[in-house]
């Protein structure tokens, strides 16, 4: 049997390491694609972008912990997928499939917003490592003249905590540069209300952030439509517009290239149709997992804002991905649990630990607290995640971010 997987990133990774724990080589073939030859850890390009990290110290190459597993590793990109005849096409030749799990990931809608770069446009984001390294040497520039700035997220978002990360990390830095006076910040968002981050709200995260920012002397605007990106300002569908010589604004999210053009795979997004084990809804032989996967919104809001996967909701998918196919082959129940989310918000001198189980509300669990403790769990999980994931070994199940 051989199992194909696309995408080396936390979806990719962790059903690999998953599947191979309960099947042999013996038993299966498993190959890994990807268009990137290194892992990186994405929480972390906010502190690309601060400065603080390099991506060299967040990421690893893939090759080596893959092969320690006996998973085959293949560097190429997935031009499309072919369901009925079960191959991938790819730049770098064909690979026929048992069963294929597609976790690639996003591609970001920058075109959605005019002028939101930054390599085409005066705009900056965060959604990808080129991306980070870009604002951080946007940013180099900036502090040597530093005005008005603005961050947020367009409509349609659903990746929304790094924005409010930003917003906070970088008051910090300038309250430590001492030139915060010179800084005014507007957060401009289309959540209804702040904390919002496409789930509804998690416990009093809405009454926290809102006090945060006002305590920062943050501006925020909630349902607000980002339309345009210049040089100097940032202007909203309604009409209004904001100064700014810095803009940071994360996009909403589409399927990768590769898979979006793959006839009947994919929903007019581009991410893939699947049922409560993860499985594609018309094609039994291939499963989802992660941001590939298409997920209606919590609720219906005046400005669009879309269901989030964190790295953590990713990793559940995967593992039950993973259990998924071995009881399709071997036999035994398969899983289909709510996915829960725990995430730690990076606010300069301390962070912020929210927990909802499950994602969805009504909830079980809805609970959010502050303090710098928050900070170091998040910095010591990301250094235990990448020791354990360059040694082909998956932390599933931990604190999550």
């Amino acid at each position: 049997m051989r199992i194909v997987i696309i995408g080396g990133s936390f979806g990719g990774l962790t059903t690999a390491y998953e599947l191979r724990k309960r099947l042999g080589r013996r038993q299966c073939e498993i190959i890994l694609i990807s268009k990137e030859r290194r892992f990186v850890f994405i929480p972390s390009l906010p502190w690309v972008a601060m400065g603080e990290k390099s991506l060299e110290q967040i990421s690893f190459d893939l090759e080596k912990p893959l092969k320690r597993r006996e998973i085959r590793f293949a560097h190429a990109a997935v031009n499309r997928v072919d369901p009925q005849a079960r191959k991938v096409i790819t730049d770098g030749g064909d690979y026929s499939y048992d069963y294929l799990v597609i976790a690639t990931g996003h591609r970001s809608a920058n075109e959605a917003v005019a002028g939101l770069g930054p390599f085409d446009g005066p705009g900056h984001s965060l959604m990808s490592p080129p991306e980070a390294e870009e604002a951080r040497k946007a940013l180099a520039v900036f502090f040597e003249k530093p005005g008005p700035m603005v961050i947020g997220c367009a409509p349609g978002a659903s990746c929304i905590g790094p924005a409010y990360e930003f917003a906070f990390e970088i008051d910090y830095l300038l309250r430590k540069r001492k030139i915060r006076h010179k800084v005014p910040i507007v957060m401009i968002t289309p959540e209804p209300f702040l904390g919002h981050f496409g789930v509804g709200g998690v416990g009093r995260a809405r009454q926290f952030l809102e006090g945060e920012l006002e305590e920062r002397d943050i501006r925020y605007v909630t349902s607000a439509a980002v339309s345009r990106i210049t040089g100097s300002s940032v202007e909203l569908a309604g009409g209004e517009s904001f100064e700014s010589v810095f803009s940071l604004v994360i996009p909403p999210l589409a399927g990768a290239k590769g898979v979006a053009d793959s006839p009947g795979l994919t929903n007019p997004k581009g991410f893939i149709p699947v049922d409560e084990h993860y499985r594609h809804r018309d094609f039994p032989s291939i499963y989802a997992v992660g941001v590939a996967v298409a997920f209606p919104p919590v609720d219906e809001t005046p400005v669009p804002v879309n269901f989030p996967k964190t790295g953590h909701m990713t990793e559940q998918m995967a593992a039950m991905a993973a259990h998924n196919i071995c009881a399709d082959t071997s036999g035994g129940e398969k899983l289909a649990r709510e996915l829960r989310v725990e995430c730690i918000l990076d606010m300069g001198g301390s962070a912020a630990h929210m927990k909802a189980d499950p994602v969805r509300p009504p909830r079980n669990i809805a609970v959010m607290s502050e303090g710098r403790r928050w900070l170091w769990a998040k910095k010591i999980f990301e250094r235990y995640y990448l020791w354990n994931a360059a040694r082909g070994k998956s932390p599933v199940g931990g604190l999550g971010w």
